[in-house]
């Protein structure tokens, strides 16, 4: 038997001068390697043992790339505020290595793609292939703006359809990706707490000097943004969040998993006020209103559009609350005369002047302030954009715009279809009507904001899409289990009989 106390741990391995001397040189060289390049490099020698664990983890279990990838729709664009790189790369580079890591995992053994043999994988070809055709667009003046804009739109799109359809393949798998939406979504809406009430950091305020503080501070208050993108994401994000944790927790019987789902609710409803980001109000309202549908309960239904038509008195025909500026805010969403609306229609009529000549849009990365770094002279580059739908059709034109308001209608009316009449695992069913609502409230949400293609909001509505639309799967067990019920009843009454 081992004597406990002669047992060599870690730190006795240090005290060999050989192992120390290595130890010694290594931080020496790190931090020679500092001094010469930056911060930079030392962030990366930092997180490069994290690095190789990850490369272990998405070869070992490649469904942790599509967990790696929620985890960086979140982070990404608010870490770039620390650190000068391409987010968007790092996106692309995990999303290509989870389909490597796939062919590697199932080298001996062939890849069964008849999952991925769905119509919504034939949905997200054809939106990619009609992409990749606005490449010899004539319209187009940077090949870079359209190769950046592609990704995006449609790349993203189809690979994390395809990756879902693949790797997902379990409800607990399923659970997995809510509860880490919901952690996630907890510590930016803390992040966005925090921001209101102790203010930012320098590398947040070196980005609000460096032109954000133009949309972020109003009348000398701070539009919260936590580690997102912007305001507009953020309170976006918070409110579908929340509308999707509301509607889990409504069927959970465990309490903890209650609590857990509560907390995100709340906290992202509460970000979204902090957000000021008017058109988010919609995706509650929306989200909640899809949901009474798809119960299919009368009761439900009554009580459910009473008590949205009693929210929306409250913030178009009162004033109670308005000397909150939270509220105040929100309430502008529900005003047909606010300015802001007014310069948005002014904008959108000057676009349809120039686009009704161009059907097929001015091209890939073309329109709206992002636009800029590659097309700064560009007549579209100089026209705010502002809604995710106008984006599309000032990118792809009205051709563009009506096949992606076509995919969007189809997978949200087969879903609803799916979940009505198809599915019978009642647990599944409010998981798969949290998705669809969530999602109704984001395509609605998206006429004010571009919010349905921006981190991370795209991330999890290409999952939710992949899933709605292959939700029979996750509902088999169940189906086969009361199959084999009735088929011993017929054979109990045939024998009685």
């Amino acid at each position: 038997m081992k004597n406990l106390f002669e047992i060599s741990t870690g730190s006795d391995q240090i005290k060999s001068p050989v192992n120390l001397l290595l130890l010694f040189s290594l931080l020496v060289f790190s931090a020679l390697l500092i001094v010469k390049m930056g911060l930079t490099i030392g962030l990366t020698l930092l997180i490069l043992p994290f690095v190789l664990a990850l490369f272990y983890l998405i070869f070992s279990y490649p469904v942790v790339g599509i967990y790696t990838a929620v985890f960086l729709g979140f982070t990404l664009l608010g870490f770039s505020r620390y650190a000068d790189f391409q987010v968007g790369l790092l996106m692309d580079g995990i999303l290509f290595l989870t389909f490597i890591a796939l062919f590697f995992n199932r080298f001996y053994d062939k890849i069964d793609w008849s999952s991925a043999k769905k119509d919504i994988t034939i949905l997200a070809l054809i939106w990619f292939g009609y992409s990749l055709f606005e490449l010899f667009n004539p319209e187009q003046i940077s090949i870079m703006a359209s190769l950046n804009g592609i990704r995006g739109i449609s790349l993203y799109m189809l690979l994390i359809i395809v990756l879902t359809l693949l790797l997902v393949d379990t409800n607990r798998k399923i659970n997995f990706i809510f509860y880490l939406w919901g952690i996630l979504s907890l510590l930016a809406s803390l992040k966005g707490i925090g921001q209101h009430f102790w203010g930012v950091d320098s590398f947040e305020q070196a980005w609000l000097d460096g032109g954000a503080a133009q949309t972020h501070v109003l009348f000398g208050k701070l539009r919260i943004f936590s580690f997102l993108s912007d305001a507009g994401q953020f309170g976006a994000n918070q409110a579908y969040s929340a509308i999707v944790a509301i509607i889990l927790v409504l069927e959970e019987k465990i309490w903890w998993k209650k609590a857990f789902f509560i907390s995100v609710a709340f906290l992202g409803l509460y970000g979204m006020l902090l957000s000021g980001t008017r058109g988010a109000i919609s995706i509650p309202l929306v989200g909640m209103g899809t949901y009474f549908i798809l119960k299919k309960n009368k009761l439900v239904m009554f009580s459910g559009f009473i008590f949205l038509v009693l929210i929306f008195v409250f913030f178009k025909y009162t004033t109670i609350g308005q000397g909150n500026d939270h509220i105040r805010r929100m309430r502008t969403a529900f005003d047909l005369n606010d300015p802001s609306l007014k310069v948005r229609l002014d904008n959108q009529r000057i676009l349809g002047t120039y686009l009704s000549s161009r059907p097929f849009g001015g091209g890939l990365g073309s329109a709206g302030i992002k636009a800029k770094k590659y097309v700064p002279n560009g007549f579209l580059s100089n026209i705010a954009t502002d809604s995710w739908y106008v984006l599309i059709w000032a990118e792809e034109g009205i051709v563009g715009l009506l096949l992606h308001l076509f995919i969007l209608l189809y997978i949200v009316i087969k879903s609803a279809y799916k979940i009505m009449y198809r599915i019978r695992d009642p647990i599944l069913k409010n998981k798969m009507i949290a998705l669809v609502a969530g999602m109704v409230g984001v395509m609605v949400a998206s006429y004010g904001n571009a919010v349905l293609g921006t981190f991370p909001t795209s991330i999890t509505i290409y999952i939710s899409m992949a899933l709605l639309l292959s939700s029979e799967k996750f509902d088999a067990p169940l189906v086969i289990e009361v199959k084999k019920i009735t088929d011993r009843e017929d054979k109990y009454l045939t024998k009685i009989h």
